[in-house]
C-alpha cells in the first residue's frame, strides 16, 4: 500500500485562542497530503485532471476522530494512504502522530471519481476509476 508521509510544524496561525489547532486546519493539511499521495503515485493533479478530463476528486463524506490535541510549536506527522477502492470512489485515511509516536488524530475521507455532466461547473456524475489509476497505488512497479 502506497503511503505518503509529511512532517508539519504547527504555527501560530494554525491555532485558536486557546493555542490548540483550529480543527479545519487538520482537514486542509489532509487535502494537501491526499494531493501529494497522488503525486507520489505519478498522478500530479494538473496532469491528472487534464489526462482523465475530470474536475477533481471531491470529498463526498468525511469524519475525524480527535484523540490528543496539537498545540502551537508541536511537530506532527501525517501518514496518508488509500485504504479501500470502490467502483467510483475510494477511502483515504490520514493518521496524525505526535513526536512521541502516539496517535493524535485520524481523518477518513471518501472521495469520488467524477466527470462533468453539463456546462454547469457544479453538476457531476460518478464514473468508474480507471484501472491504471488504481494500479499505481497497489503495484510498486507502477510507481
Amino acid at each position: 500500500m502506497l503511503t505518503y508521509r509529511r512532517r508539519i510544524q504547527i504555527e501560530w496561525g494554525d491555532c485558536d485562542a486557546a493555542g490548540t489547532v483550529f480543527f479545519p486546519r487538520y482537514f486542509e493539511y489532509g487535502d494537501a497530503c491526499t494531493n501529494a499521495l497522488f503525486g507520489k503515485a505519478g498522478l500530479f493533479k494538473r496532469t491528472m485532471l487534464k489526462t482523465y478530463n475530470i474536475p477533481g476528486l471531491p470529498i463526498v463524506d468525511v469524519r475525524a476522530r480527535f484523540i490528543i490535541p496539537s498545540d502551537f510549536g508541536d511537530e506532527v506527522v501525517y501518514e496518508t494512504s488509500i485504504t479501500e477502492w470502490g467502483r467510483s470512489s475510494f477511502m483515504v485515511r490520514h493518521q496524525v502522530y505526535r513526536p512521541d509516536g502516539s496517535l493524535s488524530l485520524e481523518i477518513f475521507e471518501k472521495r469520488a471519481w467524477v466527470k462533468r455532466i453539463s456546462e454547469d461547473p457544479v453538476k457531476f456524475q460518478s464514473e468508474p476509476i480507471p484501472d491504471e489509476v488504481r494500479k499505481r497505488f497497489t503495484d510498486d512497479s507502477a510507481v
